[in-house]
């Protein structure tokens, strides 16, 4: 491993160690951390430096202290030698004193005759995961009255079981947060923190005045590899060229795999062209070997396009498309070389303002076209519901998907015409087919931030649902739990308007958000859909059982409907049904459909669910 003047530096190195998910990855709202070094937490992070009182305290003493401190949801009781003993539950006692001439009555008595004499206790070292199956097991009471804590048998703190919901998930968003920023094939960057990172080193060589190159990398006749060789044998040739890249690179660049066999390096602090010109020629030398590859020896060769910040462009984007530019330049002039960039060259890239034109005209041509995905009910195995998602048929592009246009949507404002347009497309939908005979099924349909803020939102939806003459028991809006966080009462108004209109509320996502459980006892939710991402693969992941299985208790204690999302094998099936999920949705049954295919899926489904268990199906 060497710098890029030649010198060697020091084994050991990761060509992206500047880029490693955060130490704590978290809602800044609540009060734990996660850190990837602690793998088995104990329930000492989750403690609450809470005073016990003596149990022989007096009944009005305690109710004091609960009138003093409102968001103190019970109160330990220990005896004299410090051991609990009980545990005083705010919301019951607090009834037993509303009441008339209690407090003269019972006011002196010990609190000892009015705490609950079996609280759950455990000790210190009692792990994370552990305490979530006790409480899982025990009942939903200890969610909100809490647990105690001891130290070698006397008192050392109260936890609860939300702080405990939170802690879980926060494991879960770090475990996301590395899902959603590496390449799970290569463990390097992904193409979203190579852009992150991108953007950062810009920024601080444009205050520093420094210069910094970038290279774009693709092996050269990949596909024939792929294609004659099987996608596990692709697999691993794309890991032996990211461990090359990663071993020629230094220790402050930042090597990334953008997609398929395209690789990226951030070259931080260079002297000029001659810089590039090292690593380059570095990285050829080193395709020259023979690579050992599921037992086989093969050669390989990479093509490489460079471009400078900010002698060819200042713009993060406009770099990367100059250094593509490059790169395919070095392909045409037979491969295995590289390029620099330079004026004249043609320029690679999706036509971002072209896109945005063309998003303009989509509503006005008819050019969108809603695809539906059966939700079904675990209990009867029957199809009781769909999500209506948006697909855009673009005239040179293709069929695209939201991945494609969401983003410009969003940016542009077009968002909520497309919205608009969704909902009222959805419920005509639905109504054609109850002409055509079809048993009333829920409708779902993904209400963007931007779109559910409109002062006329509501107004908008009254309108659609008595254009379309739909009954708005059966159109239901899926929201992210991100839009709570905003203008709390502005949205409890909206959300308070849309129930009253008889709609449907689902949080959407559910588990991956603010990890925050207070706004589902302030706002009229109907149901949650469980992140497909505690779904996938759960029969590998022992902590998802648990998320799911707290969360699907929480629902039920709060008489919620609960859907698992991203259910793609009998597995998971399994898991989400065992766990208590009432509906699932996913690819094990179906991937979206347009209206025409979904008509036809349902009856034959419906067929199917007539003849066989939903176990067969």
């Amino acid at each position: 491993m060497h710098n890029l003047d030649g010198r060697p530096r020091s084994p050991g190195h990761i060509g992206f160690s500047t880029l490693r998910p955060p130490h704590c990855f978290m809602n800044t709202a609540t009060h734990f951390r996660f850190s990837h070094g602690d793998d088995n937490p104990t329930v000492k992070r989750l403690l609450r430096a809470v005073t016990p009182v003596p149990d022989d305290m007096p009944c009005l003493q305690v109710l004091s202290m609960f009138q003093e401190n409102q968001r103190m949801y019970a109160l330990p009781v220990v005896d004299a030698q410090q051991h609990p003993v009980g545990i005083v539950e705010r919301h019951a006692f607090m009834e037993i004193f509303i009441k008339p001439y209690t407090h003269e009555i019972y006011g002196k008595k010990p609190i000892a005759e009015f705490m609950n004499p079996e609280p759950l206790i455990v000790n210190s070292h009692t792990s994370i995961d552990d305490i979530s199956r006790i409480i899982i097991d025990a009942g939903m009471q200890h969610m909100v009255s809490g647990f105690i804590v001891t130290e070698q048998g006397k008192y050392a703190g109260l936890a609860n079981g939300h702080d405990l919901l939170d802690e879980i998930t926060q494991r879960k968003q770090a475990n996301l947060f590395y899902l959603a920023h590496f390449d799970q094939l290569t463990k390097l960057p992904n193409r979203v923190l190579f852009m992150d990172r991108l953007a950062m080193t810009l920024a601080e060589a444009s205050r520093t005045n420094a210069q910094v190159g970038l290279l774009f990398i693709d092996l050269d006749k990949f596909k024939h590899f792929n294609d004659s060789m099987g996608h596990a044998f692709g697999d691993q040739l794309l890991i032996a060229l990211a461990g090359i890249l990663a071993r020629c690179s230094r220790e402050m660049d930042t090597v990334a795999r953008l997609s398929g066999d395209e690789f990226t390096i951030i070259v931080d602090s260079i002297s000029g062209q001659k810089d590039l010109d090292i690593l380059c020629w570095r990285i050829l030398d080193a395709l020259k070997l023979p690579q050992q590859i599921m037992g086989r020896e093969i050669f390989i060769s990479a093509s490489i396009g460079t471009a400078i910040y900010p002698l060819d462009d200042e713009d993060a984007n406009n770099l990367m498309i100059k250094a593509d530019a490059a790169m395919y330049e070095a392909k045409r002039n037979g491969r295995n070389t590289y390029r620099h960039y330079a004026a004249g060259m043609q320029l690679y890239s999706l036509d971002r303002m072209s896109l945005e034109t063309d998003l303009r005209l989509a509503i006005e041509r008819n050019e969108f076209e809603l695809y539906y995905q059966p939700q079904i009910a675990l209990d009867s195995g029957q199809v009781v519901g769909k999500e209506a998602l948006i697909r855009w048929h673009h005239p040179q592009r293709g069929l695209l998907t939201p991945i494609h246009f969401i983003e410009i949507a969003e940016e542009t404002g077009l968002i909520v015409a497309i919205g608009q347009w969704v909902i009222s497309e959805a419920c005509r939908q639905h109504q054609a087919w109850l002409q055509e005979g079809f048993q009333p099924m829920r409708i779902s349909v993904n209400i963007s931030a931007m779109q559910f803020y409109q002062s006329d939102f509501c107004d908008m939806v009254e309108h659609i649902l008595k254009e379309t003459r739909i009954n708005p028991a059966y159109l239901e809006f899926e929201l992210t739990e991100s839009m709570f966080m905003q203008d709390a009462d502005a949205v409890v108004r909206t959300l308070h308007q849309l129930s009253r209109l008889g709609i449907k509320l689902a949080i959407d996502d559910f588990g991956t958000g603010y990890s925050n459980l207070s706004y589902l006892r302030k706002f009229p939710i109907d149901r949650l859909k469980v992140d497909q991402s505690f779904i996938k693969g759960i029969e590998r992941e022992p902590i998802n059982v648990e998320i799911v299985k707290t969360i699907v208790a929480l629902a039920r204690s709060m008489s919620l409907e609960l859907v698992a999302e991203g259910v793609e094998t009998d597995v998971e099936l399994h898991w989400a049904e065992s766990s208590g999920c009432t509906f699932v949705q996913g690819y094990r049954f179906s991937q979206p459909l347009p209206a025409e295919k979904f008509t036809r899926w349902v009856r034959e489904y419906k067929y199917q669910a007539n003849q066989h268990s939903l176990a067969d199906i």
